[in-house]
């Protein structure tokens, strides 16, 4: 199916470039809603990915057919060009993007400079969660969860249900990231919204405390939703994943690491 507009993957390589950031979007979204991110991040001199997962963009019963080592081998392609060609490599992740963001970390050791993670998906407190694999064989869909953002005029580009199967894959994702968030060593930088209708407190949490990493951050946002790179807090989280990404990479250059 035709890619909906705005819904493209995007990438850039400013000259002189010694950084790179794969940029994840979220379960149902598309690089929409991280495609400011990307363009802040450019303008900053620092290169930039950000794929569309297998089965998002489109509609949503393409995502049907897909699963988490669909979206997550979109993520690590992605990962590995940027290694090839920048001395330091972070993974930024909104909500499951979060999630493949802290895989990534938790595969790819120290070859990751650092993570940035916007209200990541762990698990999820929703009692109807735990029946989805049973309904999936019984109805294809569930209410949408896209959108969930404060600022006035802005809408995410994602679709308005959740395809089953898929989020039954995952679940299945969520239970191995949580298993493994102590092979997390990257440094973490991680926002949270308070105001959230997607992805409960406890996910924070649950990340907070699991992984290994010494060099942890957190950040509230109290004036956005779930989809934070889109909304009021944007520029807040821009800034300082920019901050964040050239203070390690200037500790990494001055421990002499090659690229």
């Amino acid at each position: 199916m035709p890619v909906m507009p705005g819904a493209e993957p995007f990438s850039a390589d400013p000259e002189g470039a010694e950084i790179g950031v794969v940029l994840s979007h979220g379960f149902t979204g598309s690089p929409q809603s991280m495609r400011p991110w990307g363009e802040h991040l450019a303008a900053e001199g620092i290169a930039v990915r950000g794929p569309r997962l297998p089965g998002h963009g489109t509609r949503w019963r393409d995502m049907q057919a897909t699963r988490w080592p669909d979206w997550y081998g979109e993520i690590s392609r992605a990962v590995d060009e940027l290694l090839e060609r920048y001395r330091s490599v972070f993974v930024f992740g909104l909500s499951m993007g979060g999630t493949l963001t802290l895989r990534v970390a938790e595969e790819y050791g120290d070859a990751i400079t650092g993570i940035c993670l916007v209200n990541p998906s762990v698990t999820t407190l929703r009692r109807d969660a735990a029946f989805a694999r049973y309904l999936a064989r019984l109805w294809p869909w569930a209410p949408g969860v896209a959108n969930d953002v404060a600022k006035p005029g802005v809408t995410e580009l994602g679709y308005d249900r959740v395809p089953l199967k898929a989020f039954v894959s995952l679940t299945e994702l969520w239970a191995l990231v949580r298993d493994d968030l102590p092979r997390v060593t990257s440094p973490v930088l991680l926002y949270r919204s308070t105001a959230d209708h997607v992805v409960e407190p406890v996910n924070a949490r649950l990340v907070l405390d699991g992984v290994s990493a010494t060099d942890v951050t957190e950040v509230v946002l109290h004036d956005s939703y779930h989809v934070a790179t889109l909304d009021h807090d944007a520029p807040r989280i821009f800034a300082g994943s920019t901050e964040f990404a050239r203070r390690l990479h200037a500790t990494r250059a001055e421990a002499g690491n090659p690229a």
